[in-house]
This record gives structure tokens, sequence and C-alpha cells, in this order.
């Protein structure tokens, strides 16, 4: 497992646009932390307290009344101590009986057409780089923009292995993509539901909004952005 790195190294190859694609909510048809804690839950490694706080935050969040930044900075220091190992089987699981398949039909479409235009297709969530992989592999796309979790000596510390991919986090991360190619934001789309995601939004050539939450759909009615179903 990678320990410490965010993004594949950038290198001179990027020639063409890169699709970047939000995960929850929007390749995703649901949460998949909201379902994690729960699948958590039931295994017995969180506890009620820690259901009804990450609960709390999502809620919270989706309405608009809060960041996630320090609820991610929070169940990121809850795994301090436990085995990393050990953490990659069970998501590995969670995501075969969770996740793959509740993929939204419109996401696999406009994966497949950006591939067909010859675009790069990354993934940029703040989601843990152990899901995001998985979800890397099985649409077989280009790379991840993501969260990592430190590592050492096998076990999570609690703390974060870089930039927190979550806000502007993913504006600095996709701009550190792109450093040494030819290709800029304004050549590039970003599809996300998410108004927590409106500094890359901004920057980026084309923005989709895919089923926004209520911020994010009155931004893209002020905008112009548009806005498309993938159910």
């Amino acid at each position: 497992m990678n320990e410490t790195s965010v993004i594949e190294t950038p290198t001179p190859t990027i020639q063409v646009p890169v699709a970047f694609f939000d995960l929850d909510l929007t390749l995703l048809s649901v949460n998949s932390a909201s379902l994690w804690i729960k699948s958590e839950y039931k295994l017995g490694f969180v506890s009620t307290w820690q259901v009804i706080k990450a609960s709390y935050w999502l809620t919270r969040y989706h309405l608009g009344a809060s960041s996630l930044e320090s609820a991610l900075l929070s169940a990121i220091k809850s795994l301090k101590g436990q085995d990393a190992d050990a953490f990659k089987k069970r998501m590995l699981l969670f995501f075969e009986s969770k996740l793959k398949h509740l993929l939204r039909p419109g996401a696999l479409e406009q994966v497949a057409k950006h591939k067909a235009q010859g675009h790069l297709c990354y993934l940029c969530t703040n989601a843990t780089n152990i899901l995001s992989e998985l979800f890397v592999n099985e649409l077989k796309l280009n790379g991840m923009i993501c969260n990592t979790f430190e590592v050492k000596q096998g076990h999570f510390t609690g703390e974060p292995a870089s930039l927190l991919c979550f806000g502007s986090g993913k504006l600095v991360l996709a701009k550190q993509l792109l450093q040494n190619s030819h290709i800029s934001l304004s050549e590039c789309y970003f599809y996300t539901d998410s108004y927590s995601d409106l500094p890359l939004l901004e920057q980026v050539g084309y923005p989709i909004l895919v089923h926004p939450d209520p911020r994010l759909e009155r931004e893209a009615q002020k905008r112009g952005w548009p806005i498309v179903n993938w159910d």
C-alpha cells in the first residue's frame, strides 16, 4: 500500500484534457462514508457515539450548515493504532459487497465518452486512497486525487499523509497534477455534486453538476452551469 502519495507523480506526458470525477453522490448514488461507518459499527470497530457524531456532521454538511474538514481530521485521528493491512482488507470486502454495484449508470457512460475522446479520467474525492484505488481499477481510470492516511510500522498514526483533498485542497492537488503538462484547468472537466468543490469548479473550463446539493444547485442557476441526471 502506498503510504505517502496523494496523486500520481505529475509527468510531461499529460497532453490531453483531464476529466475529474467526484465519487460520493456523483459516480456513486450514495455517500460511501455513511455506509462505511455503519459497516464498521456492525463489525465493532466504531462506537455508537462515533456513529452519532458522524451522522451529525454528514447531515449538517449536506444541509450547508458546516464544512467537513474538521470531521475528516477527526475521522483520520480515530484510526490511530489500527493495523493498516487489516483495514485495507475490510475496505475491499466493503467495496465488493456494498459499493461496486451502486455506480450510477450515467457515470459509466460519461467515463466511456471521455475515454473515447482521448481524455484522461481521474477520480477527485475526499475518500481514502484505499477506496479510491479500488474504483480507479474498477473503472480503469488514469489516476486519482484523494486523501491518504499516514502509516508507520504498519499502523495508522491518526494523521493525514498530505494536504486534505477537500475544498480548496482539491484545486491545489489538481494544479499539481498538471504542473508539468501543457494542459491547463481551463481545458479540463469536473463532475461533482458538492458545493464544497466550488474552488475547483470555478477553475475548470467545463464544470458539470451531477445531482447537486441545494447550495450548488443555486450556484449553478446563477452561473449557468449545466446540471445532469445520471440515474
